[in-house]
């Protein structure tokens, strides 16, 4: 198997380091629960009363429906499907941009494998959102509206989505070592990325030109829509759909990487 895995670009340092990732990734959330009764309870009871606020807000309260269908609970389902995929994909992109001065003495190590840090990033980001699946996937159980195999397709959409948010995420966290007003901004373009994709609202209720601009040039539209279909329709997205997506991705990795490998030397006199 380790002659299969050192064939593998990036893989080796990764199965060798793997205890460290996974004990790095773990961290982040046993320092969040530290000195609290409850400990790895918190991300639960947050995960679910997160789901229980949009749900009572939307639902109960604002009385919101999709178009054509008097079922509350359809709307309840698209809605929670797009913020836990999106706060899995916006939390990766903000936690990415911090990742380099929170690991300044590691990078400065000789020998040290940088490839390590994304993963971390990336482990500790899908167990927290593992949870809150996991409490989504309670409800739809208990309702009785649980996919069927076209749940799978979910997973070439998540590898999609966060290859675009951890190859984004380090291209932006080696800028925001230099210019600390990206860290700052990126707040406010992530909010208005948010509402500019159809997640507490569906696409058809936009004007065709809008529709057409958030469709052609939001990549994470037709992501949200493949998970929306999938959960709802039980349908499988179109895999022709998201070629652009596959390129946008490599591109996003060879800039991030190209970047961070020629800056490197400059990072560590920064940090």
């Amino acid at each position: 198997m380790n002659a299969v895995i050192t064939k593998i670009p990036f893989a080796e340092p990764l199965w060798r380091y793997r205890a460290f990732i996974w004990s790095a990734a773990t961290r982040e959330m046993r320092l969040q629960s530290m000195n609290s009764v409850l400990g790895w309870l918190w991300p639960v009871l947050n995960a679910a009363a997160l789901i229980l606020l949009y749900m009572t807000l939307f639902v109960e309260v604002l009385k919101s429906r999709l178009p054509g269908s008097d079922d509350s609970m359809s709307y309840a389902i698209y809605l929670c499907v797009g913020i836990i995929t999106w706060t899995y994909f916006s939390n990766t992109i903000l936690r990415s941009l911090n990742i380099f001065g929170e690991n300044a003495m590691l990078l400065k190590k000789a020998g040290f494998p940088k490839i390590t840090l994304p993963i971390i990033v990336i482990v500790s980001q899908g167990v927290q959102f593992a949870i809150m699946l996991g409490v989504f996937a309670v409800l739809l159980i208990v309702t009785g509206r649980i996919p069927g195999w076209a749940l799978l397709g979910m997973i070439p959409l998540l590898v999609l989505q966060q290859a675009i948010a951890i190859s984004l995420g380090m291209l932006l966290g080696t800028l925001n070592v230099f210019f600390r007003d990206v860290g700052q901004a990126i707040g406010i373009v992530l909010t208005f990325w948010f509402w500019l994709t159809p997640i507490v609202y569906p696409l058809s209720i936009l004007p065709p030109a809008v529709a057409s601009f958030v469709t052609n040039w939001n990549p994470m539209t037709r992501i949200i829509t493949g998970y929306h279909d999938i959960a709802l329709n039980n349908a499988l997205p179109d895999p022709a759909a998201y070629i652009g997506h596959v390129v946008l991705a490599a591109a996003l990795f060879a800039l991030a990487y190209f970047c961070f490998k020629r800056l490197y030397s400059a990072v560590q006199d920064y940090l």
